[in-house]
């Protein structure tokens, strides 16, 4: 590579849009203003060139300087259904829970994460450690992560005992008031009542007045549709 790949995303730099999304965000770290499809660009190029090993290294670097697009770059650069051997993505992703503090780069990171566990589901013992971790952030990327499980209409017994598993979690979070925690736990029940409904309302007959009341309503806002 001609540049290192941090100058290649400072390369896009638009410090107008960076001051948008240093407020937009609220969180203090250094922003670039570089949009989104500019990083999918650059990620792409760079897994095309690199091996695993060489990616995870990238990954870990850009992490570190704590820039909101590297650390966008750096989750990017680990999101890949297909990764072999993936062990070393996995404990890298992890490691970077206790810096998780802003939905966006949690966000992207926990996109990485859904790969991995659903390549080996036997992670999920690891992720069942998150729930009750005293980081807020680590203990709602048990639920983000973990999404992939909403998604099957026609799921392996297996992937039902997953999604049991889950929803296990997500009934141990309803006590909390915290707000992110609340959105995750609507998020996973919302996007699960479009493939399982009948789980989501027997969640929500159990749980549903222990709810923050947005919770509750996005949480079965797709259930209006079949009469609920």
């Amino acid at each position: 590579m001609p540049d290192s790949p941090l100058d290649q995303i400072k390369a896009f730099a638009d410090p107008d849009r960076a001051t948008q999304m240093a407020a937009y965000h609220k969180v203090d770290r250094p922003y670039l203003g570089v949009p989104n499809p500019v990083l999918n660009d650059l990620t792409k190029s760079w897994r095309q060139q690199l091996d695993v090993d060489a990616r995870v290294a990238l990954a870990d670097q850009l992490w570190q300087t704590n820039i909101h697009e590297a650390r966008l770059a750096a989750a990017k650069l680990l999101t890949q259904a297909r990764i072999r051997p993936d062990q070393a993505v996995w404990d890298l992703l992890q490691s970077w829970l206790p810096d998780f503090d802003a939905w966006a780069v949690a966000d992207h990171a926990s996109m990485a994460m859904q790969k991995r566990l659903w390549a080996a589901p036997s992670r999920l013992d690891q992720v069942e450690t998150w729930t009750t971790s005293d980081h807020m952030w680590t203990r709602r990327a048990a639920l983000v992560a973990t999404l992939p499980w909403t998604k099957q209409n026609h799921p392996k017994p297996e992937d039902l005992e997953h999604r049991d598993r889950i929803l296990g979690w997500a009934a141990g979070y309803v006590p909390d008031r915290d707000w992110f925690i609340q959105k995750a736990v609507a998020w996973w029940l919302r996007d699960l009542s479009k493939h399982d409904p009948d789980r989501v309302r027997a969640f929500l007959a159990a749980h549903g007045d222990a709810m923050k009341p947005f919770a509750r309503k996005e949480a079965g806002k797709y259930l209006k549709d079949q009469s609920e």
